[in-house]
């Protein structure tokens, strides 16, 4: 029986994750939160994304536990290339070119961390590898003016335009786009929720 009943909270801006969660019909409500993103020194991009989801989980959850105390589900993105340095979203134009161009003929991870909050917490890492064809400098351009590599982690977006540059790609689609709904749908499970209830 289908229900509308919210049984998460989303610790997320992004329109992509609400979009993954809508595909799904898993009703939810969305926190606004504000962490510091900054990468600690010597950090591994897989440290570094879960502790952003964990972050984002738990700040979301201290402003609903006394309201309504759903679980509150926070995710995090990074590029992260060969030489394992990681990619998060551009500044400005110049530096979304440059991502593109580092990119570009060669294979890459995405690292999607995702954390479940509530009174406990859990945790997955969503580790997935993608390889872009080799780009023009007017490519890149043209692709920056577009407005879509804006607040896309490696300064791109898999389910819009950016597709054309993608040769190859191992793992989760819905993990490159931000949020893996296999470990989502886990999660859940950890917490006794039912990702299908509302189906």
């Amino acid at each position: 029986m289908q229900s509308d009943e919210p049984q998460i909270y989303l610790a997320s801006r992004s329109p992509r994750r609400r979009e993954l969660l809508n595909q799904v019909h898993l009703p939810f409500r969305t926190v606004d939160v504000d962490i510091d993103e900054t990468p600690a020194d010597y950090e591994s991009a897989e440290v570094f994304v879960i502790r952003m989801a964990l972050q984002k989980a738990r700040a979301g959850w201290r402003k609903v536990a006394d309201q309504a105390p759903l679980p509150v589900l926070g995710a995090d993105t990074v590029v992260v290339l060969e030489d394992h340095r990681f990619l998060g979203k551009p500044a400005d134009r110049q530096e979304g070119l440059a991502m593109l161009s580092e990119l570009s003929g060669k294979s890459h991870r995405v690292l999607t961390g995702v954390a479940l909050v509530d009174d406990r917490e859990a945790t997955r890492l969503s580790v997935n590898t993608v390889t872009f064809r080799e780009l023009t400098d007017d490519e890149t351009q043209r692709y920056w003016d577009t407005g879509e590599p804006e607040g896309k982690a490696g300064a791109y977006a898999i389910q819009g335009r950016g597709a054309v540059f993608i040769s190859q790609m191992e793992g989760s689609y819905s993990g490159i786009m931000g949020l893996p709904l296999f470990d989502v749908a886990d999660l859940l499970g950890e917490f006794d929720l039912d990702v299908g209830r509302a189906w």
